[in-house]
């Protein structure tokens, strides 16, 4: 081939939102392609970040960095780091799932071996980075790695293939007006043609890649597209027009040392050209001149192709030892660069001019070239097997993709659609606990008018009495005081045995009198002293109605040392609502016959407690119910303790404990709401 097709990739993979640790791996690494360091001080600037990218936790970051790291290696020709860090960004990457290192790292690998001429290997990679790269809808990488696939191909000579894939990658460049890839493509398809000696064809497209060229400024490669055309009509032995060509490259200024090969090339062919033009003045000179600058630079393959020439030349001036000598050279010089179309020529020029020898070289001649044949069949096989196993590779990933996205909206729906149940029971929870405070809300008003209702009876009750006590002051006791003062009076005038009897009679009658007030008066004080007001008759109104509508026994205890009326609203309320809401339970769980009811306290605390003897349970195992958890909220709102004893077939014992101080009423609040009552 007479292009180099060997193109290294751009470090395009860019990286943000880099911590700490990335950013001293990414400095090693731009510090390692400084030209004033040695090799050794780069490749150890790559080793510390290669270590600190094994640190790296993020697949991603790593891959990344291991990708960058392994074309540092590659460009610094260290092969062995470089095949073990490009291997660890490929199982990064996978691991990722991130399609541009994997693409990266397949055209670093594709790059690699087909520098050391395994084209297998390397057709392999860059059509993995192809596929990957179409798959990111890269065209520009994806058109690279289709024309790196062709000059291999026509390495082996598979020029259908290798011409199939170049129109590909110019399908993908032209929209992109990339004109230096596009050059490149039309110069391999010329090279193509000119292989198959169609050389008209070959002109058409080394023309359209030097247009190309023009378009972006590349003085070398103009004048390796003009060797090409050259070369071309020398195939074609339009030896005056070849010549033309190959003059330009020579008279370019200072080509010698800006492209040695290309120079050095050109050179040979130039003099070959003269020589079937019969111009063999300085011919020796020029293929000698040719071979040193091969030989500086030890360019194997120029060596091989100008000692094939001068073999030629010594053909020419019939010097056939000379020229079995340059052949021999040419052959072996072919094989150490594994130019195989090179080794056949020279083994079909040696058994032309080495009679005595010739079948053994005929017979390698064709040996080669049935295994050689073979070879490229077996290579274009697996060219076209690559093809298909990674067609079959970027399906399955497409395939798990697609399905990857299936899966993935279904559990955004399903995201979605638990957002939507757990919204509607959080509105249920609260349209219930709304419905809950206002239930609540009613029945404590209800409490409430309750416990009016008992104070306006326990008053009108405290009226009547004071009523009876002032109708039995009035009609009885002033009655008969008034009867005895005017006895008493009528009989202050009078003396005598009769008087005294009389007197002492209605002293006595005093006396009853006396005895019937202290009396009344003992009866008042001990209902004062009881304390009895509407919160325990509002309790006792609530046992006698759970009595009515069941078949259990209530009985309730209190202290009368507790001022009971002196508890705030809502500490009755919710004293209230415990007992009934603990009765309930009595009834509807424990089955209970008998309810104890007590209402006691002191100075300290209140206690509530309610026994029962039901079936009982086992606290610790049993969860509480909306009751019991009622219960608990209220008692904690007072600031207080709730305790549960129970035990199976012996019953259940509630005990609830209030602090008493912070739950009463001031005493001249009570006084006021006495005296506006009254």
């Amino acid at each position: 081939m007479s292009f180099s097709a060997c193109q290294n990739r751009a470090d395009s993979n860019v990286t943000k939102n880099y911590n700490s640790s990335t950013d001293s791996i990414l400095t090693f690494i731009d510090e390692s392609k400084s030209s004033e360091l040695s090799i050794q001080e780069k490749l150890n600037l790559l080793q510390k970040a290669t270590l600190l990218t094994a640190n790296l936790s993020n697949d991603s970051l790593r891959a990344k960095c291991f990708s960058k790291i392994s074309l540092g290696y590659y460009k610094l020709s260290d092969s062995i780091q470089f095949r073990k860090t490009n291997n660890q960004a490929l199982q990064a990457s996978i691991i990722a799932k991130d399609s541009i290192v994997m693409a990266e790292s397949h055209w670093d690998l594709g790059n690699f071996f087909r520098q050391y001429a395994v084209k297998d290997s390397a057709y392999y990679h860059f059509a993995a980075a192809q596929k990957h790269f179409n798959s990111l809808g890269n065209s520009l990488s994806s058109g690279k790695m289709l024309y790196n696939m062709a000059v291999i191909q026509g390495d082996i000579k598979d020029y259908t293939g290798s011409e199939i894939n170049t129109f590909k990658a110019i399908a993908l460049l032209k929209p992109l007006e990339k004109y230096e890839q596009l050059y490149k493509c039309y110069n391999n398809l010329g090279a193509l043609y000119n292989s198959l000696e169609e050389y008209n064809k070959a002109l058409e497209y080394h023309q359209i890649a030097l247009d190309y060229l023009k378009k972006f400024d590349d003085e070398n490669a103009e004048f390796i597209i003009i060797n090409n055309i050259g070369d071309t009509y020398l195939n074609q032995q339009e030896y005056v027009a070849a010549s033309r060509y190959f003059q330009k490259v020579l008279e370019a200024d200072n080509y010698k040392e800006q492209d040695p090969i290309t120079y050095s090339k050109a050179l040979s062919n130039h003099a070959r050209t003269r020589l079937h033009l019969k111009d063999t003045v300085g011919i020796s000179d020029s293929f000698s001149k040719s071979l040193q600058i091969q030989d500086s630079i030890n360019d194997i393959v120029g060596l091989s192709l100008t000692n094939y020439y001068m073999a030629e030349y010594a053909v020419a001036k019939k010097d056939t030892n000379a020229a079995i000598a340059y052949a021999k050279k040419s052959n072996s010089l072919a094989k150490r660069s594994t130019n195989n179309k090179r080794v056949l020529e020279s083994l079909k020029l040696i058994s032309k001019l080495d009679t005595k020898n010739a079948p053994q070289y005929v017979q390698e001649y064709i040996r080669l070239n049935d295994s050689l044949q073979k070879e490229e069949r077996q290579i274009r096989n697996k060219f076209a097997r690559i093809e298909f196993e990674t067609d079959q590779f970027i399906e399955q990933n497409q395939l798990l993709a697609r399905q990857k996205q299936l899966w993935l909206g279904v559990a955004v729906g399903l995201f979605f659609l638990a957002i939507a149940i757990v919204s509607i029971i959080s509105l249920r929870k609260k349209n219930q606990k709304l419905k809950f405070d206002q239930q609540q809300q009613e029945s404590n008003l209800e409490i409430f008018n309750l416990m009016l209702s008992q104070k306006e009876k326990f008053l009108e009750g405290k009226h009547e009495e004071q009523k009876r006590v002032s109708e039995e002051l009035h009609d009885g006791i002033l009655g008969q005081m008034l009867g005895i003062r005017l006895v008493l009076s009528g009989l202050n005038n009078k003396s005598g045995e009769t008087s005294t009897k009389q007197r002492a009679e209605y002293l006595k009658k005093l006396q009853d009198v006396e005895e019937e007030v202290r009396t009344i008066s003992h009866e008042l004080n001990h209902a004062a002293y009881q304390k009895i007001h509407n919160f325990i008759y509002s309790v006792e109104d609530l046992l006698k109605s759970i009595e009515n509508s069941s078949q259990v026994h209530c009985n309730l205890e209190f202290t009368t040392d507790l001022e009971w009326d002196r508890l705030n609203s809502e500490v009755k309320i919710n004293i209230y609502r415990i007992l009934q809401e603990a009765l309930q339970n009595c009834i509807k769980h424990a089955l209970a016959k008998n309810i104890k009811v007590t209402l006691d306290g002191n100075d300290r605390d209140i206690l509530v407690r309610v026994e029962d003897d039901g079936v009982g349970y086992k606290v610790k195992n049993e969860k509480k119910g909306i009751g019991l958890k009622n219960i608990t909220s209220r008692v904690r709102k007072m600031n207080g303790t709730v305790d549960i004893k129970s035990k199976i077939g012996k019953g259940t014992t509630l005990m609830v404990n209030i602090p008493y101080a912070n739950n009463m009423m001031p005493t001249d609040l009570i006084q006021k709401s006495t005296n506006k009552e009254l």
